[in-house]
């Protein structure tokens, strides 16, 4: 499931760096340079490499197979080699014992457990089968936006170095606001992929998506769901069946976990009375009759589980298919977009004179029993 079909859970990026010249060509050679590898050294854990989005096999391209419309997609294939671990430790102990009964020794040096250990481990990577796995790429080049179909902080991390090895450009994480505002983010490249205004005065970025987030749930609540964003119109913001609200950090966080039909459950108004704020909750946004469904995370603003509206069947033609896969993409980017927008919404107060009288009915709402 993923940017083909069916629900989908995504992580955004932006563009580092300046494309290099005559980039059709770069990439053509460079993807292919990088394509997945199926011969392996046999002790290797890991391998990884980019695939077809639609052949999992196909590691040429041929006829630029990655090119639909103004996006360049392709899968990240990451295979993985592992070792039971009581598989191993079993394997150890017979060959613990089969070097004691050859060399007389009473025990082991800890060096000479090391060597087994390691060795014995080895021999066991070579005659295991390696586990695929595939993550769906899209590359926007033209808005500077890559959408990757996971949310795994590793998995993110395994995109970002082969990316960087693949085409020489960083991926920064995606949030709505400009990333020299942000500690810890690079700047962005010039163009339409950057956002167009930094964080609002005195706003924390590492909090900034829970504080948007509870905003919103009092704004859909307002006006029964109803909600108008400029230059867009008005949309229906619902929160439905789960909220996960959260206070204080690391070891010392502590979440609480609101399910039902709706989101006005006492327990999510009660956590919010005692300080915490909603770091993810299940949305439905309908806009010009179209409607999406999702998990939000408020902090990295990713996509959980999007729902995309129902497109009609196509006939199997491969336009159609073409087609389709583009209409998808069309609709994943204006969910996308449209949280974007929200935030926009959002900023403009946070950061205007009427911030103070929108706090203040915000706790009056807060402090309603539900």
């Amino acid at each position: 499931m993923g940017i083909r079909k069916g629900t989908l859970s995504f992580s955004r990026y932006r563009l580092v760096g300046t494309l290099p010249d005559r980039f059709p060509a770069f990439f053509a050679e460079r993807i292919r340079r990088h394509a997945f590898q199926t011969v392996w050294r046999t002790a290797d854990e890991k391998a990884a490499g980019w695939t077809g989005l639609e052949d999992p096999l196909d590691t040429e391209f041929p006829y630029a197979s990655y090119a639909q419309g103004r996006y360049l997609l392709f899968s990240l294939r990451i295979d993985r080699k592992s070792v039971a671990p009581a598989l191993l430790r079993l394997r150890v102990m017979e060959a613990e014992r089969k070097k004691l009964a050859e060399t007389g020794q009473k025990k082991l040096y800890r060096e000479q457990r090391e060597a087994i250990r390691e060795a014995t481990r080895l021999e066991l990577l070579g005659k295991c089968l390696p586990i695929p796995s595939f993550f769906e790429v899209c590359w926007s080049v033209q808005e500077d936006r890559v959408y990757f179909c996971s949310l795994s902080d590793a998995l993110c991390e395994e995109l970002r170095e082969l990316f960087k090895e693949s085409f020489q450009l960083d991926l920064g994480p995606f949030v709505p606001w400009a990333a020299d505002a942000s500690p810890g983010l690079p700047a962005p490249r010039a163009g339409k992929g950057a956002p167009p205004a930094a964080l609002p005065p005195g706003a924390d970025p590492l909090t900034i998506g829970r504080e948007f987030l509870t905003w919103l749930w009092f704004k859909s609540e307002e006006r029964g769901g109803k909600i108008t964003v400029p230059d867009v119109g008005e949309c229906e913001v619902l929160f439905l069946r789960r909220l996960v609200l959260e206070s204080g950090d690391g070891e010392y966080a502590e979440s609480v976990v609101c399910q039902g039909m709706h989101a006005d459950l006492k327990e999510g108004k009660e956590a919010l009375r005692q300080g915490k704020k909603i770091t993810a909750a299940r949305l439905r946004i309908s806009h010009d009759k179209t409607e999406w469904e999702f998990t939000f995370k408020a902090d990295r603003f990713h996509f959980q589980s999007l729902k995309l509206p129902t497109l009609p069947e196509n006939d199997g033609e491969e336009a159609d298919r073409e087609g389709q896969l583009l209409e998808r993409i069309y609709l994943i980017e204006k969910a996308a977009g449209m949280m974007d927008q929200l935030f926009g919404s959002y900023r403009e107060v946070r950061s205007s004179g009427a911030w103070a009288a929108e706090q203040t009915r915000m706790q009056r709402w807060i402090a309603q029993t539900g």
